[in-house]
């Protein structure tokens, strides 16, 4: 399934800013200053969102079940695939910056991938506090996994949604820029140009596709009823 030939062209150059920006920050050395600075700064806004809910073993575990689902779907040929070709084409949209941004794909998105083969779903979870993230949700303990991975969309489309969270999301994606070497410039006006319309974006993403039954928490026709009661209620 292609996710980034859906919506519109402003959701994909949304998802290509988000996803070379991510490449740079996640999977920098974990000793590296920059990468602590924005992992801090990222826990101090989850701290803002939770009730101080702290680490929970069943809520670990159910990340890591998501994770690895999560991860065998960026590990498929054909998404890979998929993901660079979408990439490709929105950095051929992006004119003054169309060189630089080819170079960043052909650099990032291969290592980007490299990367994802070698993560264990634990060290994912742990590595990005989302035990920790997961258990300050309000998530019903008696909902299924589909259930609970539309209960976090919808959880994260309503933290999304907030002005004070939208500003600190900016100013971390202008720290991640200090990572993408030689294009920090071209990198901070991207996030500049398009980081308010990609929220934006991104919340229409996330409402009219399925990601649960894209990582195949959920069947198709089941995720589909699921996310629309969810959405209906939120």
């Amino acid at each position: 399934m292609d996710l980034l030939s859906r919506g519109s062209m402003v959701s994909r150059h949304g998802l290509v800013l988000l996803l070379l920006l991510l490449i740079g920050c996640v999977y920098a050395d974990s000793d590296d200053q920059v990468f602590l600075e924005i992992n801090d700064h990222k826990m101090t806004t989850l701290s803002n969102m939770s009730n101080g809910s702290g680490r929970n073993e069943q809520i670990c575990t159910l990340c890591e079940d998501f994770a690895s689902q999560t991860l065998s779907y960026l590990q498929d040929h054909e998404t890979q695939t998929a993901v660079i070709s979408g990439l490709h084409q929105v950095c051929s949209k992006l004119f003054s910056l169309k060189h630089q941004c080819l170079t960043m794909v052909d650099y990032y998105v291969p290592l980007f991938f490299a990367n994802v083969a070698l993560i264990q779903p634990e060290e994912f979870c742990q590595k990005v506090n989302l035990c920790e993230m997961m258990a300050s949700l309000r998530l019903p303990n008696r909902d299924g996994p589909c259930t609970i991975c539309h209960n976090l969309v919808v959880e994260f489309l309503t933290k999304l949604k907030d002005p004070d969270l939208q500003l600190e999301i900016i100013e971390v994606l202008l720290k991640a820029c200090g990572k993408v070497e030689d294009h920090v410039q071209e990198c901070k006006k991207l996030v500049f140009h398009y980081g308010p319309l990609v929220m934006f974006e991104l919340e229409k993403f996330l409402e009219t596709t399925d990601i649960c039954a894209a990582i195949h928490v959920c069947k198709a026709s089941q995720g589909a009823a699921v996310a629309a009661t969810l959405l209906a209620d939120a």
